[in-house]
């Protein structure tokens, strides 16, 4: 019997603010552990949070950009669960009514036909706390909770199941990561932790309408574990229904060192985290006028930006491409460009001297000695 993945992403993107969600301690990472806290991230009675407006700002950008419908009123909601790094017993998080609804972005995979993949919706939460382990915690065998993540200020992204394979997968979540980026809301360091990623995964027989039970892999934090992640999880699958065993709802850990996905627990329904809103938190109007103006402030986008390099300056499509891979680099390239007046020239030493300069010696093109100025007189 041949089968069919199904595949759903739900990605947690750490916001790029000075400040937590809900007070006024740092994000900065890799502080001293527990100096970045107070009693509203330590989760003390009677400490009261307080909305970060950047916060809400940044998830406006965000929805704007995936072609989301922000929601003129939503609702924080307590989600309740027990773990060692989460020190109030539930989560502050929104369910019911998420800051941004029903957007999507466009995919392609090579040879194939491009793709449209729905987002659900964006909510704003706050991250839990972090369990460190063995030597690291500097208990030997034993482990430490450090809080300073505690009330760090999150997106999550949660794609409709519309993914079908590992590729495609891949491809919606480096397009994902490009915007937030793009935007400046997130750093996009994945190693950090700043942009990980839930893969649910299931399988079903090809022409059935009939979704198959979802495993969920916890916590993916790079695009080519993702890839191996999903592509181990639906041989699982497909191996374990041909043995005549039966796929269980349950969430799964990737190890990269064997390529292979373990449980972890089972998988708990939105019903088993008793949501109910949040009483320490007013509801969040968000007027026309503060969505128009943000609209009026996002810079153009990677993709607007890379068909007009095509259409207006007529460079092929792989140039295009390479110089929107961020930001930094289109708008060098940009400066150059207006600097000399032959576009297809800069780009030519954009993408080879200059880009394979500042990979030889660590600088990033924010960095670059040679500005766009510097690269048209030598030019």
């Amino acid at each position: 019997m041949q089968y069919q993945p199904v595949i759903g992403l739900e990605v947690h993107v750490q916001l790029k603010t000075d400040t937590k969600i809900f007070c006024g301690c740092s994000t900065q990472f890799g502080s001293e552990p527990n100096s970045q806290t107070c009693p509203v991230c330590l989760g003390l009675p009677g400490a009261l949070p307080v909305l970060n407006k950047k916060v809400v700002e940044f998830a406006i950008k965000a929805g704007l950009s995936t072609n989301c419908s922000i929601t003129p009123r939503s609702i924080f909601a307590r989600k309740n669960y027990f773990y060692p790094d989460l020190p109030k017993g539930y989560q502050i998080s929104q369910f019911e009514d998420p800051i941004c609804q029903r957007g999507w972005l466009d995919i392609q995979v090579e040879g194939q036909e491009p793709k449209r993949i729905g987002i659900t919706r964006i909510h704003m939460e706050e991250d839990a706390g972090k369990l460190v382990h063995g030597d690291v915690s500097g208990l030997d065998d034993g482990s430490g909770v450090d809080l300073n993540r505690a009330c760090t200020p999150l997106l999550e992204v949660v794609s409709e199941p519309d993914l079908r394979s590992s590729d495609e997968a891949v491809i919606y979540l480096k397009k994902l990561h490009q915007i937030v980026t793009w935007l400046g809301i997130c750093d996009g360091n994945m190693e950090e932790g700043s942009f990980r990623c839930d893969a649910n995964v299931s399988v079903m027989p090809v022409g059935s309408d009939t979704l198959g039970t979802r495993a969920e892999i916890k916590n993916v934090n790079s695009f080519k574990f993702v890839k191996q992640a999903i592509e181990y999880e639906i041989q699982r699958q497909i191996d374990l229904i041909e043995d005549g065993g039966k796929i269980v709802q349950e969430t799964r850990l990737f190890d990269p060192n064997s390529g292979t996905t373990r449980s972890m627990r089972s998988k708990e329904e939105a019903h088993d985290y008793r949501y109910f809103p949040d009483p320490d938190l007013v509801p969040l109007v968000i007027s026309d006028d503060w969505i128009e103006q943000t609209r009026q402030s996002l810079p153009e986008l990677p993709e607007q930006r890379r068909q007009r390099f095509v259409a207006d300056l007529g460079l092929p499509e792989y140039d295009a491409e390479v110089l929107t891979a961020n930001r930094a680099l289109a708008e060098y390239f940009e400066a150059g460009m207006e600097a000399y007046g032959s576009a297809k020239l800069v780009a030519n030493w954009v993408m080879g001297e200059i880009t394979r300069a500042l990979n030889d010696s660590g600088i990033s093109i924010e960095a670059c000695p040679v500005t766009p100025s510097r690269l048209a007189e030598l030019l």
